[in-house]
């Protein structure tokens, strides 16, 4: 508890949900919190929506989110994906409404009210308590999530077998499936590539479509039951990483998957989305130059995928890092003991290749003057810098092409000396000893002064070279 008390006070607000990772009963209040967030998102969206929505315009030129889901359900369609009640929409809209205000009121308990711990024991509160590094709890706590998701899978079953049916485009209208596919070698096949190379998304029935639901939740379930009654394999203890952390990077990376899997689903599948609702098929955009919902849910989709697929990475190395007994909060400390100049010893920036090479590079290699330290230093610099100005500039399609680089080149190595200056005139000051690892003859204002010097010649002779160079190439090739 005391642990717990710490990690809040020394965490800010900006940190989320990371200021509770060892306060269960805050976590779970912002659980509830940002549950209730989202289900006020979709009721409140859908109402708006309702207002917004034209009859009279195809549906996917409307820039639409939800509605074209529920319409895709067979609420309020018609023949032909005509839209005839949205009555159905306007209901469904406050009923989001009114769960948000319940789950809102239960954020709000638990982040006021509740205990800052859940207790661990018998009791029915003692069940939601848990502790990061227990094992069976944890696998527990993933078995009822499989059990949301099969129950979640079946009500869209439900909704197609006995609550009035799906839309079908195949038929263009609202039917009850009373024949899902149910034959298991059918349904996994499409995970194999069977029936087309566009996997589950070469499905194009609704009848697989549900049985596959079918089978999704028999599994969801089955496995919920095998996780909440079972421990961890020996195996699994030992491969995963079982902390608060770890489980935030599996849930990212689940996320990511789903996100790309979802982007390419609705780019190319017309049966689980149909055209009537979300636009032809394909990132695209309508005759009349409006970009369909179609586009917009693959896009957005992806674009998340990304982000959580970023933040996967993220959190796994850091949970790897940590594992391996390292804190980057105390900073990372080297042989000087200053955590701000740390540095890991590696095979590649401790071997002996790297360090010789790095020993004769111009700014250190020993023998060598302030002045031809910065003639041979601006040199290259100024060698490679005149190729993208004359390749990349805006008049890189003119005569004047080699020349204007030229200019331009000269022109920012001269920029670049004016900020060596204020930089030798800040760092190397009477009194103050000079930072960094640069040679012994490099340490005064002096000596920085001339560096400068041959950084201004070399580099405004390199770029000239380069220019001779890329004028007269005829006479090379």
């Amino acid at each position: 508890m005391a642990t717990a008390t710490i990690t809040q006070q020394k965490a800010n607000w900006w940190a989320g949900n990371a200021r509770f990772i060892n306060l269960s009963g805050k976590l779970l209040g912002a659980h509830v919190a940002h549950a209730g967030l989202i289900i006020l998102w979709a009721g409140a969206m859908t109402l708006f929506e309702i207002t917004k929505y034209d009859v009279s315009q195809p549906m996917y030129e409307q820039g639409l989110i939800l509605l074209p889901h529920l319409a895709t359900l067979g609420f309020g369609v018609g023949d032909g994906g005509q839209i005839i009640d949205t009555y159905p929409y306007f209901v469904i809209g406050v009923l989001h409404l009114i769960s948000s205000a319940v789950l809102g009121a239960g954020g709000i308990y638990h982040a006021l009210l509740g205990p800052d711990v859940l207790p661990e024991n018998n009791s029915f509160f003692g069940f939601f308590g848990y502790d990061w590094q227990d094992e069976e709890k944890m696998t527990t706590i993933v078995g009822i999530h499989l059990l949301l998701l099969g129950f979640g899978a079946w009500l869209l079953v439900a909704k197609a077998l006995f609550w009035g049916g799906i839309y079908d485009p195949a038929v263009a209208s609202v039917r009850v499936i009373s024949e899902p596919t149910i034959n298991p070698s059918r349904i996994f096949g499409y995970l194999f590539g069977w029936f087309g190379n566009q996997g589950m998304a070469a499905v194009n029935n609704l009848e697989d479509v549900i049985g596959g639901h079918i089978w999704v939740g028999i599994l969801c379930i089955a496995g919920g039951f095998w996780h909440i009654f079972t421990q961890p394999f020996d195996w699994a203890k030992k491969v995963l990483f079982w902390s608060g952390e770890a489980y935030l990077s599996y849930s990212l990376g689940a996320l990511a998957y789903m996100g790309f899997l979802a982007a390419y689903f609705v780019t190319v599948n017309d049966t689980v989305y149909p055209t009537v609702f979300y636009g032809p098929l394909g990132l695209s955009t309508t005759a009349s130059g409006v970009v369909t919902v179609r586009t917009w849910l693959a896009t957005s989709h992806f674009a998340l995928a990304i982000v959580f697929l970023a933040g996967h990475i993220w959190h796994a190395l850091r949970v790897r890092v940590i594992a391996a007994g390292l804190n980057f909060q105390q900073g990372v400390v080297n042989y000087t003991g200053m955590p701000e100049m740390g540095n890991f010893d590696t095979p590649v920036n401790a071997s002996d290749i790297t360090l010789n090479f790095l020993k004769y590079l111009p700014i250190y290699r020993p023998g060598l003057s302030p002045f031809s330290r910065g003639l041979e230093i601006g040199m290259a610099h100024g060698y490679f810098l005149l190729g993208p100005f004359v390749k990349l500039g805006p008049l890189r399609n003119t005569e004047l092409a080699n020349q204007v680089g030229l200019i331009a080149t000269i022109g920012l190595v001269l920029i670049l000396s004016v900020c060596l200056w204020l930089y030798g005139n800040a760092t190397f000051q009477e009194g103050k000893p000079a930072a960094g690892e640069l040679p012994e003859n490099m340490k005064t204002g002096k000596s920085w002064s001339e560096f400068n010097a041959g950084w201004t010649v070399g580099s405004c002779g390199g770029a000239l070279f380069a220019f001779l160079v890329l004028t007269n190439s005829s006479l090379f090739f």
